[in-house]
């Protein structure tokens, strides 16, 4: 039987490293945690590179999981897929946070909702299975954003006052959620509204979807607009869960 091949080994380990990170990673970075010579570290990135499979920050020089290998995870992973292993985390979170709770992912530059599990009270409620939401202006967008290549579209809709519109602003913010593995809008899409959300991953770290809960201010928000502490910590262990049964290592 052949062997295997070293260089494809070693792609591969910088695809894994690359996804399992808080976002972008250099050059050094990826040598040192693999382990490897930053000659040819240097050199798999670039080939990497010229098929699409990773970008380079034209302005800090690191890189990131480029359009094509997203392309390619997003669709590996049916949308039912995505939303038959969720739904068994989606009731129970929103039972615990006693709000509403979206599962979606991207669809043509918007966000898709694929499963909505109704806040458990008796207010009136409309469900939003198959509704598409903005990316830049949502929780749920601001995490699929923040993971996408290529950033967000150069005209952004304004949808009250708090809605990020500013290129600039709006790419400190999906910044942070790398950082953070998290995502929050308060007021950015319908006002009264605030939501939380996470990344749900797929095989091999790449993400590829979203999972959040919403309602009004007050409940989701302590007196700074700030997200409280234990709600947040309810969508991150859904998130985690949901992606362990798809397959995601970290």
């Amino acid at each position: 039987m052949p062997g295997t091949v070293q260089a494809i080994e070693r792609a591969a380990a910088i695809l894994r490293t690359l996804a399992g990170g808080p976002g972008r990673l250099g050059l050094s970075e990826i040598a040192r945690t693999l382990d490897l010579a930053k000659g040819t570290t240097h050199g798999i990135l670039r080939t990497l590179q010229l098929v699409g499979f990773v970008e380079q920050d034209r302005v800090s020089g690191q890189y990131q999981l480029g359009g094509a290998l997203l392309h390619l995870g997003t669709s590996f992973l049916d949308i039912n897929e995505l939303r038959s292993r969720s739904i068994n985390w989606a009731d129970p979170l929103a039972a615990r946070s006693g709000q509403a709770v979206r599962i979606g992912t991207v669809l043509e530059g918007q966000v898709l909702v694929v499963h909505h599990v109704f806040r458990p009270d008796d207010t009136f409620q409309t469900l939003d299975v198959g509704a598409l939401l903005p990316l830049h202006a949502t929780a749920l967008g601001k995490v699929l954003l923040a993971y996408r290549a290529g950033g967000p579209a150069a005209d952004l809709e304004t949808f009250t006052r708090r809605t990020l519109t500013d290129p600039r602003t709006l790419a400190v913010a999906l910044e942070g959620v790398r950082e953070s593995g998290w995502a929050f809008e308060v007021d950015e899409f319908l006002i009264g509204q605030a939501a939380v959300a996470a990344p749900i991953r797929g095989y091999g770290g790449l993400v590829v979807g979203a999972i959040g809960i919403s309602g009004p201010v007050e409940r989701l928000c302590d007196s700074h607009y700030r997200p409280l502490p234990k709600l947040v910590a309810y969508v991150r262990d859904a998130a985690r869960a949901i992606s362990r049964d798809l397959g995601a290592t970290r």
